[in-house]
């Protein structure tokens, strides 16, 4: 299966920060959640990305990112050419809905279309283990929010690649490329923290030069593998995959300039995912990347 080539910005804006997602600091982590308890200091960020040329915006599909999305269909001046990359599913979400509704009641709950005929195919789908139809009725169902936004990667969170790489299940892979592909007019994106074995999967299963976001960073912080394997890949031309560098800055463990050079040596990588709370550290990060990566791996 070959991919239309979707061309990406180098740069792409992340959410962990919006969401009280910190991987080494609780305290920063609870801070965040009272920054950000309000939806206007989200925009206001965003806003202030996009100023600094920011154009593209990767996030979990949690219930937030919906007022999010009504405010940038309201305000299509700033926001009409603005790209989201949404990251499904958000598993905690669907996890408490089955426990307050059941599994029919969480597809009926969440599932777009006329409540009968989504409870219908959802249940039919669940009792034959028919795995293609759910994931498609899931993908459905997240991509509600997202309805007038431009959307041109969709990507499987790493939560449930992972997974489905310890079960074997190779064939979700390929029947979500093809998915999103045909409904959605969109390129099938997968985050995992074991980079080299997706793309031996893909490689295997026929998704050729797939978009692969991973933890890239000079110490394996969230690298399943070793650092060694990661950088082979990395330079290999045998290996034929569009590489997204996440985690940079292992969760603050490593200083800006020291990682973002570390990344520079990899021009196979076409965009840096990164995530900051205020316009100077957005405006820091934005040179270091253009300074050490855009100068290095895309002139």
């Amino acid at each position: 299966m070959t991919n239309n080539i979707v061309k990406m910005d180098k740069i792409i804006f992340g959410d962990n920060q919006f969401f009280a997602v910190n991987h080494l600091s609780d305290e920063k982590s609870r801070a965040q959640a009272i920054r950000f308890k309000e939806n206007s200091a989200i925009i206001e960020v965003l806003n202030q990305a996009r100023e600094l040329g920011v154009n593209t915006f990767m996030c979990t599909t949690y219930d937030r990112i919906g007022d999010i999305c009504n405010y940038m269909r309201d305000n299509p001046k700033e926001f009409g050419e603005f790209n989201i990359f949404p990251c499904m599913p958000y598993a905690h979400k669907y996890a408490n809905a089955v426990t307050d509704l059941g599994i029919l009641g969480a597809l009926k709950a969440y599932m777009p279309g006329n409540a009968l005929s989504v409870a219908t195919k959802g249940g039919m789908a669940f009792l034959q283990k028919d795995y293609t139809a759910m994931m498609e009725l899931l993908v459905d169902s997240e991509m509600k929010m997202f309805k007038g936004i431009k959307t041109p990667v969709i990507f499987l969170q790493n939560v449930l690649v992972d997974l489905i790489i310890g079960l074997g299940m190779q064939e979700v892979f390929l029947a979500f490329a093809k998915y999103v592909k045909k409904r959605y007019d969109a390129q099938p994106g997968f985050i995992t923290m074991n980079m080299c074995k997706m793309v031996d999967i893909c490689e295997e299963i026929g998704i050729e030069n797939p978009i692969i976001c991973a933890s890239i960073n000079k110490i394996g912080f969230r690298v399943s593998g070793s650092v060694e394997d990661y950088e082979n890949y990395l330079t290999n031309p045998d290996k034929k995959f569009r590489p997204i560098a996440m985690q940079v800055l292992a969760a603050g463990a490593l200083k800006p300039k020291e990682a973002i050079e570390y990344i520079g040596k990899f021009s196979k990588i076409e965009s840096v995912l990164f995530g900051a709370s205020s316009k100077g550290h957005i405006q820091e990060n934005i040179k270091l990347i253009e300074a050490n990566v855009l100068g290095a791996s895309f002139k």
